[in-house]
């Protein structure tokens, strides 16, 4: 069986990645192949229940690290690797990018601790394609606003989100064949447009 493809969506809280999970998922299941869709923190019955914690209860930044990488650690044995060793592909909303954005840029914890926590999870494997969508903090907030009731990390600053979004921008230098840039403030149809293109690269 040859082995099944990684892709991960990524930006800033009010990006519009879930807009774009679903168009993800039915192109590739219109190719025949079996798509997973999951998302991160969560993805299995344990990543749930820390995904809850996660959103919702005040911690220590580090803490706050260590949970995620659990989450992940169960994410990888569970869904993502299995579904990949069966020729799947995984779709996942947001993965170890998220970390290094969020607990890195975002809170401060320095880069060299989460690579240590990433190379004992995931032993060097990452997603075939990131996809970036990236957007402004100003609208991502307003986005955020009108779509539901904020979690703990929605509630944070322009300034967190500033500093989560110039993360991701760096982590796209450093990886540019990995991850692809859009610019989510397009409207979704030239979104997708861009996205088709990508994934037919892939493939």
């Amino acid at each position: 069986m040859i082995a099944g493809k990684f892709i991960s969506l990524e930006g800033v809280d009010g990006a519009g990645k879930s807009t774009h999970l679903g168009f993800i998922a039915d192109r590739l299941r219109g190719q025949g192949r079996e798509v997973v869709v999951t998302r991160e923190p969560g993805g299995t019955p344990l990543g749930e229940t820390l995904r809850e914690l996660l959103l919702h209860r005040e911690m220590d930044a580090d803490t706050e690290l260590l949970l995620m990488f659990a989450a992940r650690q169960q994410h990888l044995a569970e869904v993502i690797l299995p579904a990949l060793a069966r020729g799947a592909w995984v779709v996942s909303d947001r993965f170890t990018d998220a970390s290094y954005a969020y607990q890195c840029g975002g809170r401060g914890i320095p880069a060299e601790r989460i690579a240590v926590l990433e190379t004992w999870v995931q032993r060097g494997f990452a997603p075939d394609l990131t996809l970036l969508f990236d957007v402004p903090p100003d609208i991502a907030e307003a986005r955020r606003s009108a779509a539901r009731t904020a979690d703990r990390f929605e509630r944070e600053a322009d300034s967190f989100f500033s500093r989560v979004r110039n993360a991701y921008l760096d982590r796209a230098r450093a990886s540019p064949a990995r991850i692809r840039v859009l610019d989510a403030r397009q409207d979704i149809a030239a979104l997708q447009v861009q996205i088709s293109a990508l994934l037919e690269g892939l493939c």
